[in-house]
């Protein structure tokens, strides 16, 4: 335990830091049973998160009754987000993902249970979403904030694109799975989500090393801690400025989740075609996320947020001139695509510039920003949907993101961007150098 006003400790030592370097990331024991890990809850979660729409849709035939679930499922992300990133710093961070594991495990259970006897109430599904949710929102910020450290430094970049793309991947292989077991059984998929967050369990239990500094021995209250968090976000101008723009294309891509489900319903396709579109615009994602390192070596943060706004703002519009699933999920990739990408460079750069005593804090911060009204856009997506129908609701949320588009484009904040002249891993030193300084 090191004393206020020490310099922190090296994430690890200098010999096995450089002996690590040269070991690739496949074989890296801890960094494979994290990744690993992390990609079996984040199936378990996607799988059963799927089954709750369908679940209640195929039931009811109503978009509002499964937004109800789907917002209930968002509502952490604008709850629970602080809370959270100040635990993750406080507590063990190893300990809390074996924690959140098991609970999302009884969780998923106590579903299984209820579909399986043929008991399903609304109230028992938007209660149990909202536990999941919660857990899982606690769960990818201490994986977020260890990553760091089972890394060398020289490998934080494709680590966080392998995060990224193992998300995405998470998402291609979860959204199948859910609607192909719930096409066999309905409470196949919590099964399916209950056994998956077991096996994540069970790998975080074998990593070795631990997920961060030793803590700053002095007196810590809950407020003061989040309040830190959020004063040194606040500093950083770019990062807050393009946080918020990112905020809004959340609520848009939220309040979209319903549409491919909504429009294969009035056609009369099966639940399973659910996830061939989830499946194909997860390709993209997974695609963006693979690249993003590539891209972020050789562009500037801000000049791929534009180009992301923009070419959303053309792509969702163009989601109301079909009824076609193959074309749907085309149209979704490209829109993942750039989501992925964007996500890994924004990503390497917050982590680079915040200091491992703040990652939980500061990435709740960033996090409740940028995806805490994300379950209003799940509601106001169902509520649009009933009232618009699918085509109205892809024509508003387009001229929605063409407003933002436009806003990343003139706002002076995201041109001058990390305010460095060279590309992204430039901007990321001055940073460091900036933040050492202080």
């Amino acid at each position: 335990m090191r004393i206020a006003g020490e310099p922190p400790r090296p994430v690890a030592d200098a010999g096995d830091t450089k002996k690590r370097a040269g070991v690739p990331l496949r074989r890296q024991r801890d960094f494979v049973l994290l990744w690993s890990g992390a990609g079996l809850t984040l199936l378990g979660a996607r799988a059963g998160s799927v089954a709750y729409p369908l679940l209640l849709i195929w039931s009811t035939g109503s978009a509002s009754a499964a937004a109800v679930a789907g917002f209930a499922a968002q509502l952490p992300q604008l709850l629970v987000q602080l809370p959270a990133g100040a635990l993750v710093d406080r507590w063990d961070r190893r300990r809390l993902m074996i924690g959140c594991s098991a609970g999302c495990a009884v969780s998923a259970t106590s579903v299984l249970v209820a579909v399986a006897c043929g008991q399903v109430w609304l109230a028992h599904l938007a209660v149990a979403a909202f536990v999941e949710g919660s857990l899982m929102v606690c769960y990818r910020l201490a994986e977020r904030a260890g990553v760091r450290h089972v890394v060398p430094p020289g490998q934080l970049t494709a680590a966080l694109a392998g995060n990224e793309a193992r998300g995405r991947a998470a998402g291609i292989i979860g959204q199948p799975v859910g609607s192909g077991t719930f096409t066999l059984a309905r409470w196949a998929p919590f099964g399916v989500a209950a056994v998956a967050h077991v096996c994540a369990l069970v790998a975080v239990l074998l990593i070795r090393k631990p997920f961060q500094e030793e803590p700053v021995d002095r007196p810590r209250r809950f407020v003061p801690e989040i309040a830190e968090g959020v004063r040194w976000l606040w500093r950083q101008v770019f990062l807050r400025q393009t946080t918020l723009l990112i905020s809004g294309s959340n609520v848009i891509f939220q309040a979209l989740t319903l549409l491919p489900a909504l429009v294969l319903y009035e056609e009369g396709a099966s639940a399973a075609t659910v996830g061939v579109i989830a499946a194909v615009s997860g390709v993209g994602g997974a695609c963006g996320a693979l690249c993003g390192g590539w891209f972020a070596r050789r562009f500037r943060l801000s000049a791929m947020v534009r180009l992301g706004f923009a070419g959303w703002a053309l792509l969702v519009p163009c989601l109301a001139l079909t009824r076609s699933p193959l074309v749907l999920g085309m149209l979704l990739a490209g829109v993942n695509f750039a989501g992925g990408a964007i996500n890994v460079a924004g990503g390497v750069y917050q982590v680079r510039i915040t200091p491992d005593a703040l990652q939980g804090r500061v990435n709740s911060v960033l996090q409740l920003i940028g995806s805490g009204a994300n379950s209003l856009g799940v509601l106001a997506g169902g509520l649009l949907l009933d009232a618009s129908g699918a085509a109205g609701t892809a024509l508003g949320l387009g001229a929605a993101m063409a407003l933002l588009a436009l806003t990343a484009a003139l706002s002076p904040t995201v041109r001058r961007g990390e305010t460095a002249v060279g590309p992204f891993e430039k901007s990321v030193c001055h940073h460091e150098s900036t933040m050492k300084k202080e």
